[in-house]
């Protein structure tokens, strides 16, 4: 059994349907759920699916604490499914290749700090791309520069609004991150 730790830092809709997804029988299980941020609407949909939340400070995360305690929890994997922060370099050491994240657009156009949600919508629109899409890929120490898992397409209407946009992105990661982030696992653990 392969146990998955999610990190997430706001509503959460990737974190419960990655929960809902790997809670069928499976060799991976979601074990817990760690948010920095202590308004986030996933921690309510970790407690409806009975599902250990722990919410930390950023001085946790960079002193270690997080750390330990996904050592504690025996953790062999973490997802990052709308998580805002970089995580630090002995995070990234202790699990190589063994955090993957989520982005909401075609990856390298549109990554970095400050490039998630709304943001990246309203760049995509506002250079006229006719496509966009999602990017799963694996976690460095940069954001969204780590290597390319799988990538899917939508179009950009002449009409979209960054809201609009959102509504196909969010539907291609609800189709593609848990298949994604299953075959990943069972592939390299």
């Amino acid at each position: 059994m392969s146990n998955i730790a999610i990190f997430a830092s706001g509503s959460g809709t990737n974190a419960e349907n990655l929960i809902k997804y790997f809670s069928k029988p499976n060799s991976v299980k979601v074990k817990l759920v760690l948010t920095e941020n202590s308004k986030a609407f996933v921690i309510q949909r970790a407690n409806r699916l009975n599902i250990p939340h722990h919410i930390f400070s950023m001085d946790d995360l960079k002193s270690g604490v997080v750390l330990e305690l996904l050592k504690k929890s025996k953790i062999d994997f973490v997802v990052l499914a709308g998580f805002l922060k970089l995580l630090p370099k002995s995070i990234v050491d202790y699990f190589p290749r063994k955090i993957v994240n989520i982005h909401p657009a075609i990856l390298p156009k549109y990554g970095g700090k400050g490039m998630y949600g709304m943001n990246v919508h309203k760049a995509v629109i506002d250079a006229k791309e006719v496509y966009s899409g999602i990017t799963i890929h694996l976690v460095n120490t940069q954001y969204d520069e780590g290597d390319i898992l799988f990538q899917a397409k939508c179009d950009v209407l002449h009409c979209d609004s960054p809201e609009s946009l959102a509504e196909r992105i969010h539907a291609l990661e609800y189709e593609h991150f848990p298949k994604v982030v299953d075959a990943y696992i069972n592939k390299i653990l």
